[in-house]
């Protein structure tokens, strides 16, 4: 654990010294969910229409993602690619899920799906910037035991990740 929590503390520091955009890394992220999300939409529209136009705006949406998804995933590692695309689609949906419960007035719920949301944001970012071992994500006890390390993630994550610094 103390390891760990070493390693969290160097990357820290690489981001205080600007060796990383945090910044700019997150302002892509919100882009790359936006954009699984249209691939989606695109997907159940031309389902929906029978119009294949849709199938080549979702070709075009998702060669454009996968161009802006290696600017965050670099050299992945077996599957840390489909990973971080999945952990930013989860977190996408989960976020407008508790908006919608926010809207209906159930902000437990809504709070519920931000939490989810933002520990799986906080997940894709641990990951690609190796502060988590891959073999913890394959086992599920394992991942059981490290719920509370995930947790850590998030309050790193809301410490250095800042859209708002533009140094």
């Amino acid at each position: 654990m103390e390891d760990e929590v070493r390693k969290w503390m160097s990357k820290i520091e690489e981001v205080k010294k600007g060796s990383i955009d945090l910044s700019r890394d997150e302002d892509l992220s919100i882009a790359l969910m936006n954009l699984i999300s249209l691939e989606e939409h695109f997907f159940f529209t031309a389902m929906k229409t029978d119009n294949q136009k849709y199938l080549e705006m979702l070709k075009s949406v998702r060669e454009l993602r996968k161009t802006l998804l290696a600017k965050i995933v670099t050299n992945p590692e077996g599957e840390e690619w489909c990973i971080s695309k999945h952990l930013l689609a989860a977190s996408m949906r989960l976020s407008e899920v508790g908006t919608k419960e926010l809207s209906k007035g159930n902000s437990k719920e809504a709070n519920f799906a931000f939490s989810s949301a933002f520990n799986l944001y906080s997940l894709f970012f641990a990951i690609n910037l190796k502060m988590i071992d891959k073999e913890k994500l394959q086992h599920t006890e394992e991942l059981k035991k490290e719920s509370k390390i995930f947790s850590k993630f998030s309050e790193i994550i809301k410490k250095i990740v800042d859209c708002c610094k533009e140094w």
